[in-house]
This record gives C-alpha cells, structure tokens and sequence, in this order.
C-alpha cells in the first residue's frame, strides 16, 4: 500500500468513526428520560419505597375494592368475590424486597443530619413492613431477612413476639433519630417534614402496641409501660397529619375508584354498601350515610327524598348470590357515594389516620392502660376528626342536602356517647373507628379490628362461607408458595412449631392468644 493509499484509509477510517460517535451521541440524546435520574440518590430510593407501601399498594379498579369486600363495607355483583365470602388466599412477602433499598439510601445521605433522618426513615419503612407480614401470618422472617448481600438466602423464622419486639425497638429508634434529623427530599407524603414523621411514627407505634393487648403481663414486651412512653411524645394533631396519598388529575394519579377523563374505571356498577356498614351508620341517624353512599334507586322511585334516612339500605355480604344479584337489579340497593367515581381526587386516601389514634386512646383508656383524660374525649375527636375530614374534601352537592357541620358532629358525638360496661364501650369505640375507615386503611385494618375484639359484629353465614370448615370466619393468610418452594425447612419449622403443621386459615397465632 502506498503512502497516499495509506493516508486516504485512515482518513476514512476516522470520518467514519466521527460519524458513528455523532450518531451514537444524537440517539442517546434522543433516547435518554430527561426525568430519569442518571445517580441513585437517597430522595430516589425514599420516594421508591415510599411508594410502594402507600400508592403502589392502594390498587385501583376492582383490586382497590378487595380489601373492603374481606372488611364487610361491600358486596360485588359482577361475579362471586372470593374475600366477600371469606375465602383467602396464600399472601406473599414481595414487600420485603423494597427493604433493599434502606441501607443504600442511608448511605448517601448528603450530612448526619439526613443520615438520621433517612435511617429513621429505613427503621420505620421496616417496622411497617413486617408488621404487615406477620398480621397476616404469625412468624415471618426478620433478623435475617433482606440480607442477601450476606448469602443468607434461605432466612429463618423470628417468632411473632420476638418480631413485635423488633418493630418497637425500631420504632423507638426511629422517633429518636428524625429528633436529631432535618427535613429531607424524597418524601411526596409529608414532604420531608421530620416532625410529620415524628407523629407518624409514635401513631403507629401505639396502633401495634393496642395489637398486643392480650400480651400486657409479657415482661419482656411491657405493653401498657410502652404505651404510656410513647404518650408523651408527638402525635398526629388532626386530619392533615394521616398517613394519606393525595391524587390529581394525571394519568396515574387519579383516585383509585374514580372513572374520569384521566382515568377510566369501567367497574364502577358493580359494588353495593354493606348492610354492616349502613345499618351502623342509620342506627344513631349518622350523615357520613350521605357522604359514603347513594339512595336506593328503588326507594326514591317509591318516593323517598335523598335526604331521608329510609331511602338507604343495605345488603348483607354474605346472603347468596342470587339474592345479591335480586337486590342489584331490582333497585333495592345503595351505591357508594358518585364523588368517588366522578372526582379524580375525591379525597386522600389514608393508610393510618388521625381518628385511628384517638380511637386507640379510647380503647387504651377504657382497658385502663392510660388515665387523666375521659376515653370520651379521644372517643368525640374520633367522630369529629372523621366528619372534618369529609365536610373539607366532600364538596356539598354530593351530600344529599344532609351536610356535615362542626355543630352537628358535637352534638352526635354526645348523642352516641360512650357508656355501659368496658366491653360495650370497647363495642362503640370500634363500631366507631369501623365507620370513619370507610375507602380508607387498605391493609385490611378493619377486618384485623374485627378478628382481634368481634367488633363490629359479621353476619357467618355457613350456607355461603367458603373458609373450610363453613362454621368458622378464617383469622389468617396461608403462608407463600414461594417460601414453601425456596424455603421449605424453615417455614416448615414455623408451621410446626404455632401450628402443629397446619398452615391452614383457622390457625391462631401467638398474638390472638
């Protein structure tokens, strides 16, 4: 090859891979989110995790209304609703996995002040994790779960009490580190707020701890010790301190159960109200009737007014399904309220709220475990909290001209006051706490409220219950088919040890005894 020859080739040779570099820098160009973050941060991992415990697991459409169905607020027309009829499934542990992303968030906190703020942050994400686990199951893995990096892949079994002394350690923790924190970013729920969190915190940890009020001799849990701790720190002050997602009118982001432009929801004629949920709220003349449903079409055509309490009624979640079906075509049936289809952001839907903690006080106050304010005071907030909630949210056209004012939830407050024995106040301050969570509480709370104290009271109907055997409401969730495949000795080990080897609905585990 000659000079010149030599010259032109690597001329050539150039120029094309200037070209290509210009067209690979053009489609990466093209081809690259400008949203997408090109680092992981920690206000990345925090928003991520964040999401998959509180929007991600509020579903939409018809997986939005399960948790209701299992809780008796509804009944489902399009066909048989398994929970409806209590029939559960095995859960999974998919949640741990997000728990992955703690220690990395931590670890690029930005000063020792977000790094207290995001490690409290990781102990309460694990705190309300595992806790949701091991509601549904009994025993789970936790001193040595999410901790693959270590090669432990196949984590053995904490028993239920050692888990809820991990969860109130680390909420313990938690609230001690965001007191020595700052504000910080990621957080699309309070956010960043640090005294938010605060209060969040402390709420949950008296929501677990009223779990454990079988286990108040436990001397190694000191159930009431700890409850009365944790009263002297933060709390949620109102309504605008829940735990709570708030929607818009973006694709995506829309509320749940809504069928608008931005998002459409062709289930929206199927659910019925429960005759569990109306007959509670029409016993006492309550008007969130009005803001959680809609008359019976049948009954209006009869000549009843919207405002009428007789204009509203309710079917029983476990009737037959043919009657269900009877009762739907018919007209002899209320719907929910139509701002939840009809508003992209009917209102936030809250994971633990504001109400929740001054029923929890009640409750404590009436088992005695606290003193010096009357249970009846936490009792009115609770009912007064709920109503301020849907007066603000609820614009008044949807009300059925029966509006909520703060003179009218004072005055039903002392009208539904509490009295009687403990029992029967324990009775109204769960009926109560069951009617403010309403399209709230998707973790099935209502229906651990109901397995935990028999309040309020489900209708067992033997003829349609598909828990075997037919005579008992299941209190558990199998445990998942992917433990028994991957990690057989282990699970084994906790079936054996609560459950005689029976991994079935109707086991009780250690906390319900």
């Amino acid at each position: 090859m000659t000079k010149n020859s030599t010259r032109i080739y690597i001329t050539a040779i150039l120029a094309a891979a200037l070209s290509l570099s210009s067209c690979t820098k053009k489609f990466d160009d093209i081809n690259t989110n400008p949203d997408r973050p090109n680092a992981v941060t920690s206000e990345w991992l925090a928003t991520n995790m964040l999401t998959a415990i509180t929007s991600k697991n509020i579903a939409s459409g018809t997986d939005f209304i399960q948790p209701f169905a299992l809780c008796k607020y509804l009944a489902w027309t399009e066909k048989q609703n398994n929970l409806q009829y209590n029939w559960i499934d095995r859960t999974n542990f998919d949640r741990f996995l997000i728990l992955r992303d703690v220690e990395p968030m931590i670890s690029f906190a930005k000063s020792p002040e977000l790094q207290n703020s995001y490690q409290a942050l990781g102990h309460f994400l694990r705190a309300w994790v595992f806790f949701r686990a091991s509601m549904q199951v009994g025993d789970i893995p936790y001193s040595e779960a999410i901790k693959g990096a270590d090669k432990v892949i196949k984590p053995k079994y904490d028993s239920q009490k050692e888990v809820f002394l991990g969860i109130l350690n680390e909420l313990d923790a938690a609230d001690e580190l965001f007191s020595k924190g700052a504000d910080f970013s990621g957080d699309f729920i309070y956010k960043g707020s640090i005294d938010k969190w605060r209060r969040l915190t402390n709420t949950f940890e008296l929501h677990v701890l009223i779990n454990l009020y079988k286990k108040t001799a436990d001397p190694d849990l000191q159930v009431v010790q700890r409850f009365n701790k944790v009263m002297s720190r933060p709390l949620m002050r109102d309504y605008n301190d829940n735990f709570a997602v708030t929607y818009n009118s973006s694709s995506g982001y829309a509320y749940p159960w809504s069928s608008t432009p931005a998002q459409i929801n062709a289930f929206t004629i199927y659910p019925m109200v429960s005759s569990t949920l109306i007959d509670l709220l029409k016993a006492n003349q309550d008007r969130r009737l009005f803001y959680y449903t809609e008359p019976a079409a049948a009954l209006i055509k009869a000549g009843k007014a919207a405002s009428d309490f007789d204009a509203y009624v309710g079917v029983e979640p476990s009737d037959v399904y043919s009657n269900t079906l009877n009762a739907h075509n018919s007209g002899n049936f209320c719907d929910v309220n139509k701002r939840y289809v009809e508003m992209y952001n009917a209102e936030p839907v809250g994971l633990l709220n504001y109400w929740d903690l001054q029923f929890i006080l009640a409750e404590a106050t009436v088992r005695g475990w606290i003193s010096g304010t009357p249970a009846q005071t936490y009792y009115a907030n609770g009912i007064k909290g709920s109503m301020a909630f849907l007066a603000s949210y609820a614009p008044a056209s949807y009300a059925h001209g029966m509006p909520l004012s703060g003179t009218y939830a004072e005055t039903y407050a002392q009208q539904v006051a509490l009295q009687g024995s403990s029992e029967d106040q324990i009775r109204q301050i769960i009926s109560q706490k069951y009617i403010a969570g309403f399209f709230h509480n998707v973790d099935y709370t209502a229906w651990f409220e109901n397995r935990r104290t028999g309040y309020p009271t489900f209708v067992l109907n033997s003829t349609t219950n598909r828990n075997t055997p037919s005579s008992k409401f299941p209190v558990r969730w199998p445990y998942p088919q992917k433990e028994l495949e991957f990690n057989s000795d282990n699970v084994q080990a906790a079936i054996q040890s609560q459950y005689n080897g029976n991994d079935d609905t109707n086991q009780l585990m250690w906390i319900l005894k």
